[in-house]
């Protein structure tokens, strides 16, 4: 009942073949979870405490990329797996040096405990985490929102402009197929504290911009159900 990351120097590879064609053959469903754990590790990488000016240039680029190709990406769209190739690139380059958040962190488990696809589970949690993140990322979702194409972002109080980003990240993953609760997935209720304490030892919850508590974490998933 454990996921965990496993870094070593020999785990990196030389060189890396990034090939949009290998991509053709993937099922929606493959598209839409790998798309949207991209967007994930693009929007925790974004706001994660070990965020720096290099990494949020490439980060915003990723959210905007996969912003705007994920849906075409799944219905089979050869240009959108094309830039959902870059845009997921792009992402990892970011979040390789900086880490992620509570998201993974709780995703991780989820994975763990029930075998729910990694992709899934992150798309299931990011809008809910991410209003629970908002009031610790200052102007940064309004920056989400911009490269969204959010009509008036630029103008909307932070407060509107936040739930805008999240609205807008929840319409995605709904628009591509993923279950709206963790539930639907075969989530029980009576596993929770226990997958919550898998969470909240996870190593990417610290990177988290909102300092988490086990309790928080059980109510987080609970709301999910």
């Amino acid at each position: 009942h454990r996921k965990f990351v496993c870094v070593d120097p020999h785990d990196i590879p030389l060189v890396a073949f990034v090939d949009s064609d290998m991509m053709m053959g993937m099922p929606k469903s493959l598209a839409a979870a790998t798309g949207m754990d991209a967007m994930t590790h693009a929007i925790e990488g974004f706001i994660t405490k070990g965020a720096w000016e290099m990494t949020d240039m490439l980060h915003i680029k990723a959210i905007e990329i996969i912003g705007r190709s994920l849906r075409d990406s799944v219905k089979g769209d050869q240009a959108g797996r094309e830039a959902m190739a870059l845009g997921q690139y792009i992402a990892g380059m970011g979040f390789s040096n900086v880490g992620l958040g509570l998201v993974h962190g709780m995703a991780h488990p989820l994975s763990a405990w029930y075998n729910i696809p990694h992709g899934v589970a992150c798309a299931s949690l990011l809008p809910t985490i991410m209003k629970y993140n908002k009031d610790f990322t200052g102007e940064k979702y309004r920056e989400i929102a911009i490269v969204l194409g959010i009509e008036g972002a630029e103008a909307m109080s932070l407060e509107d402009v936040r739930d805008a980003a999240c609205q807008a990240i929840d319409q995605l993953s709904k628009d591509v197929g993923i279950p709206a609760t963790i539930s639907e997935l075969g989530v029980k209720e009576e596993d929770i504290p226990a997958i919550a304490k898998d969470a909240l030892n996870d190593v990417c919850t610290p990177g988290n911009p909102r300092d988490t508590t086990l309790e928080e974490i059980i109510e987080l998933y609970r709301s999910l159900m």
